[in-house]
């Protein structure tokens, strides 16, 4: 079985288990070396990590039914994706609308600013240039300038964390 035939099975495996569970989705499916496993799910609230362990033990289960591993050699991670992952999914986009975002393109161009706006086909970011400062000349403002992306030319968009 090729690591593009486990991908499909799996995620066809998730899907199953979260009909009964509409308020969470399935991000991404990645096995790497070792046949260790990793799926990431995400919800309109976020996820517990009870609801992960209950996931968990379910597809673990089913893996071990179906066989997809030889000698059920393989380990098994479900967790939601954390901020060093980059958004996939429209649910995701618009999950996080208020948030700030790095957005790179597929042309090699950064933009940083609030996402505003995420619908089928792009998203909409406010950037904010140039700052009033106490101390500075008169003249400098904060201005707002907004940018659409369609998604086929984005290459990644991450979550940034502002403190």
């Amino acid at each position: 079985m090729t690591i593009e035939t486990q991908t499909q099975t799996i995620e066809e495996m998730v899907g199953t288990l979260l009909t009964d569970d509409p308020g969470y989705f399935l991000v991404d499916v990645k096995i790497l070396p070792g046949n260790h496993v990793k799926v990431f799910l995400d919800g309109e609230s976020g996820i517990s990590i009870d609801k992960c362990v209950a996931y968990n033990r379910a597809l673990n289960k089913r893996f071990l039914e179906s066989a997809m591993f030889a000698n059920d050699d393989f380990s098994l991670e479900v967790s939601s994706p954390g901020l060093d992952e980059p958004l996939k999914m429209l649910r995701q986009y618009k999950k996080n609308i208020g948030r700030k975002v790095e957005v790179l393109l597929k042309d090699g161009i950064k933009k940083e600013g609030k996402l505003v706006e995420a619908d089928e086909g792009s998203i909409l970011i406010e950037e904010e240039k140039g700052k009033i400062n106490p101390g500075q000349k008169p003249g400098k403002i904060k201005e707002l300038v907004q940018h659409r992306f369609a998604f086929e030319t984005i290459k990644s968009t991450k979550i940034q964390i502002v403190f």
